[in-house]
């Protein structure tokens, strides 16, 4: 443990950035590959109502993963703490309080979910066209809660420990068994959207058991025992702090796509939520890569800072932020250029198409900013400044994004409401801009000029 930290404090920054992000990347990128691969055979076998059918039930899914997240995140932080000041007992029972919340929280959710699926489906923008097969994706998938809220949150847990490679085999395991049980379901056995749904829910309880095997054969540094499950408030308390925020980041982006899909479904009607179910998909993969930029930035600041290595601070953010934009930049031309491409990756449909050419180049139109919006809110959460972290990792969804989808749709119909991507982009950009020179001297200088400030 110690020669790996040591590193991030005496190898080259960019050699540093590098070895952390490109991991990180890949791993971004089999977890986006779920809904993805979902997308592309619904399409082909059920067609644009049953991207539509996803698109509506997607939140519901956001919302499971950001519970599962909150969990697997808070009580990854509490573990790596204890392991590595060798409580390893304390370690054991909160791993066993993360197993206890994420089965209670999970079976209470699936059970909520299928009592009420389709007032939960009428009130996320569902149609009565779209309606049934949302159902049948849906329902399936709340049956397959449990598997997916311990594959996500054990996931995290296996990281915290330092074992980035089974960490990274689970989500190859979930990906390509994802993919192999989905088009056998869907194509063999002509399942339509329940085979899609089938497929998935396989996938995740294989990759279940495959961490349960990993747990249970000593391959971890943790261990189980009964007594380790008994529910302790003041550790579930330290989990839901740290996680708390992981939580409300991923749900406010539900909230956003409720919101849309009903503004979509109103000035538009199906067509428009199929749309940008697919456009969401493209939109997910080009952030992948920031994403593991900015996970690989954050241990590099944060040990610099504590050690008071001030320039290597500094050069980290740089190159972070430089990375990220060219990115994001690339990702913008390549989009500008040959968006027919992309939506033919995913549809046939010709007013499909048609519709998301459109809509691609609009809400793309600011996306070269979205790599130093990304940076500049991880480098904060990094420093410890969490107050900054919170504002910069809501300003998009919260602040931004959610009022434009409410008030531009007034004005330009359908068009407003790919419009509120690009403004949203822009206010956050100008926000982030803002804290940067208000920080400027840790961002460019490499003095602590946050030590003093609350913010």
């Amino acid at each position: 443990m110690k020669p790996q930290s040591e590193r991030l404090g005496k190898e080259p920054i960019p050699k540093l950035l590098s070895s952390l992000a490109f991991p990180a990347m890949i791993g971004m990128f089999v977890m986006a590959s779920y809904n993805v691969v979902d997308t592309i055979i619904i399409s082909r076998a059920v067609g644009t109502l049953g991207v539509a059918a996803v698109s509506i039930a997607f939140p519901v899914q956001m919302i499971m993963m950001a519970l599962a997240g909150a969990i697997g995140i808070g009580g990854a932080s509490v573990i790596s703490r204890m392991l590595g000041a060798n409580k390893i007992e304390s370690a054991n029972h909160v791993f066993g309080n993360v197993i206890s919340l994420v089965l209670i929280i999970s079976i209470l959710g699936a059970v909520l979910g299928l009592s009420l699926l389709t007032p939960i489906l009428i009130l996320f923008g569902s149609s009565p066209t779209i309606l049934p097969l949302a159902q049948d994706y849906l329902g399936i998938i709340l049956y397959g809660t449990v598997f997916f809220a311990f594959g996500f949150s054990m996931n995290n847990i296996v990281r915290s420990e330092g074992n980035a490679k089974t960490a990274m085999m689970t989500m190859v395991i979930s990906a390509v068994l994802n993919v192999i049980f989905t088009s056998f379901l869907v194509f063999v056995l002509d399942l339509g959207i329940r085979g899609s749904a089938l497929g998935t829910v396989l996938a995740q309880a294989f990759t279940s058991f495959y961490l349960v095997f990993y747990f249970l054969k000593g391959k971890s540094s943790l261990s189980l025992k009964a007594v380790h499950l008994i529910p302790r408030l003041f550790i579930m308390r330290q989990i839901a702090a740290i996680g708390s925020s992981a939580f409300v980041h991923q749900a406010a982006a539900s909230i956003m796509f409720i919101v849309a899909n009903h503004m979509l479904v109103f000035y538009s009607g199906d067509l428009a939520v199929a749309v940008f179910g697919i456009i969401h998909k493209v939109l997910m993969f080009t952030l992948m890569p920031i994403m593991g930029v900015v996970q690989g930035l954050l241990p590099i600041v944060g040990y610099n800072f504590g050690a008071n290595l001030n320039q290597r601070v500094s050069e980290s953010i740089r190159l972070g932020i430089k990375a990220s934009t060219i990115i994001a930049t690339f990702a913008f031309v390549m989009i500008m250029a040959f968006p027919k491409s992309f939506m033919l990756i995913f549809t046939d449909d010709i007013q499909a198409i048609e519709m998301g050419i459109s809509a691609l180049r609009i809400m793309f139109a600011l996306s070269m900013t979205i790599g130093l919006q990304m940076v500049s809110g991880g480098v904060f959460q990094a420093l410890g400044k969490a107050r900054a972290a919170f504002v910069l990792s809501m300003s998009r969804q919260i602040f931004f994004l959610i009022p434009m989808l409410l008030t531009l749709p007034l004005m330009f119909g359908l068009t407003g409401v790919w419009l509120a991507f690009p403004i949203s982009d822009l206010l956050s950009f100008l926000l982030s801009l803002w804290f940067i020179h208000k920080h400027k001297n840790v961002f460019f200088k490499g003095k602590h000029s946050v030590a003093s400030s609350p913010s």
